[in-house]
């Protein structure tokens, strides 16, 4: 019988799923990856069939369904994996599809938040365990969305008051805690992710890289290998039940 998989939705190439990819592997946990943005009527696995979530980044709105029809597609999914109770995770763009698909709220920030900025715990969490009250993080973002009905609050910046929220079987992280040094180098060479940004920017998000990573990679092995310990579950307990 073949394993069920974790499927993950990436929106561009360059948003990959970097250190989440690597704890699945690290479990031997198969995945599938798409991109089914532009597809009106995508042909994806049912919600059944995977063993957990994983929604990427993108420059897209959450809910720019009529340039991208396959957002509503994405929703539909974060809405039934959540049901049946399997792991769920959103970064960035994917944070924002999970919270509006769960009736979050969805606006233009105060200002584009690009760089390292810290943020603070608002409470302690298995899914996201701070261990110290702020952190600093790489964010990427133009919109904020709100915290769900029913969801949980666990971190806030000063411009964004929901970088880290959950509800019941999902996460949803604002910020980027899965880029890896060779990732990060990806995207400071793609034109597109640094437009009118100054040379002077991009190097200090550089610099300030190698400075936080040092604290960042730990929390992010901790986080996603949580949630690959929860996806290897969600694939034993599919595999009694057929």
């Amino acid at each position: 019988m073949t394993m069920p998989k974790v499927l993950i939705l990436q929106h561009v190439s360059c948003e990959k799923p970097g250190r989440i990819l690597d704890n699945l592997d690290d479990l031997g946990m198969g995945s599938e990856t798409l991109n089914i943005a532009s597809e009106a009527n995508p042909d994806v696995p049912k919600s059944e069939k995977i063993a957990g979530l994983v929604v990427m980044g993108g420059p897209m709105g959450a809910q720019d369904y009529k340039e991208y029809p396959g957002l509503k597609t994405e929703a539909k999914l974060v809405r039934k994996a959540v049901k049946a109770g399997k792991p769920v995770l959103g970064i960035c763009l994917g944070h924002q599809i999970i919270a509006t698909a769960l009736g979050g709220k969805l606006q233009s920030g105060k200002c584009s938040e690009i760089g390292f900025a810290p943020i603070k715990r608002v409470v302690k969490n298995d899914w996201f365990p701070m261990w110290t009250s702020e952190m600093n993080v790489l964010n990427w973002h133009n919109d904020v969305v709100s915290v769900p009905d029913g969801g949980q609050l666990l971190a806030s910046s000063k411009y964004t008051e929901n970088q880290a929220f959950c509800y019941k079987s999902a996460l949803g992280l604002q910020f980027h805690l899965e880029v890896t040094p060779t990732l990060l180098d990806e995207w400071l060479s793609e034109p597109s992710m640094v437009k009118g940004m100054k040379k002077s920017q991009i190097a200090k998000i550089r610099e300030d890289f190698k400075h936080y990573d040092v604290e960042l990679q730990p929390l992010a092995e901790q986080v996603f290998s949580a949630f690959a310990v929860r996806c290897a579950a969600s694939a034993r307990a599919m595999g009694e039940q057929s």
